[in-house]
């Protein structure tokens, strides 16, 4: 009886060991169970990044460093926007900076067009996708864009219409979801409700942004999960602020929700004018390493995408606020 006892004993022994050999095997081959085995990576610095730049950065410096991220197989690059000079000076260089770049043929290279004078001159550039900007915050609204929500959504259908004819791809921007500098807290009803009427318009993608950077996983989660009444969650993107230090926490968060679309600024450039003390985007370096260490695929060098940073932060004379590449930079 004892030996019997034994046998089963070893045995047990044996199958947990194998077991736990298994799990370890398809755990370092395969993404981890509900996370998304790709996820498709937006760079916004050549835009977002640099448009709150005081100093005017260089044509040909904005063309070298929109080709380093095109060399690291960032498979969507936002490159400028076509809004007037008198309210983003740093952006008038628009279409000579999208003619100047090289364009590679797996790459989308995205232009902001908040009117049709504006689409059309991108177009003209030749972008290959195009994006719209709303909120989710009357206040913001009225001072970022200088009108009402409704009035904001009203002037978007030119676009869309011009869009649609042309077949060019409009990708929209919902900004202030996990809260806003002038009204504080904003429901996630209020962010369903602006996301599904761009849905419904025809934007094939609702960027969900964090602009002051508040938002903890919990709120994202409540958030997303309101949202997604109402738009697929394949269609859905999340574009996260790092004031707080919660970026890449809230992109964890939103991963678990099946979101597989993440906007972030390489060496963690940007900010915003409309909201004071508002940081940059989340770095891009810090959340392809973040991916990488979860076995999501990004298709994205990371190693060139550090070169890219050291580059533009170089160029414009500050330094990076990608923690991956301090620590790479600290470790040599």
């Amino acid at each position: 009886m004892a030996s019997l006892t034994f046998t089963l004993h070893r045995f047990v022994q044996i199958f947990a060991k194998i077991s736990r050999e298994k799990v370890s095997r398809n755990c370092s081959h395969a993404a981890f169970a509900g996370f998304p085995s790709f996820v498709k990576v937006v760079e916004v610095g050549p835009r977002d990044g640099l448009q709150n730049e005081k100093i005017m950065v260089p044509t040909e410096t904005k063309i070298k460093f929109i080709d380093l991220l095109s060399e690291a197989g960032l498979p969507v690059i936002e490159v400028t926007s076509f809004v007037s000079p008198k309210w983003v000076p740093q952006m008038a260089d628009h279409t000579e900076v999208l003619e100047g770049i090289k364009h590679y043929p797996n790459i989308s290279y995205a232009a902001l067009t908040p009117n049709l004078q504006g689409f059309q001159k991108a177009v003209s550039a030749k972008a290959t996708e195009v994006a719209i900007f709303g909120a989710a915050s009357e206040s913001f609204s009225r001072k970022n864009i200088n009108c009402s929500i409704a009035d904001s959504l009203k002037r978007f259908e030119e676009v869309m219409k011009a869009a649609k004819e042309s077949r060019i791809p409009v990708r929209g921007y919902v900004s202030c979801v996990m809260g806003c500098p002038y009204e504080g807290e904003v429901s996630p009803e209020k962010v369903a409700e602006v996301s599904k009427s761009m849905y419904d318009m025809g934007c094939y993608e609702i960027s969900l942004g964090d602009t002051i950077g508040i938002g903890t996983p919990g709120g994202m989660k409540k958030m997303l999960a309101e949202v997604m009444k109402s738009v697929p969650v394949n269609n859905l993107a999340v574009h996260c602020h790092d004031t707080y230090g919660q970026a890449l926490a809230n992109i964890f968060a939103a991963l678990q929700m099946g979101v597989a679309v993440v906007d972030s600024s390489v060496a963690g450039l940007g900010g915003c004018p409309y909201a004071k003390g508002a940081s940059g985007n989340v770095a891009t370096e810090d959340v392809v390493y973040m991916l990488n260490g979860l076995n999501i695929k990004t298709g994205i060098n990371i190693q060139k995408l550090l070169e890219a940073g050291q580059f533009i932060s170089t160029a414009i004379d500050r330094p990076t606020h990608s923690k991956v590449a301090q620590a790479k930079k600290s470790s040599l």
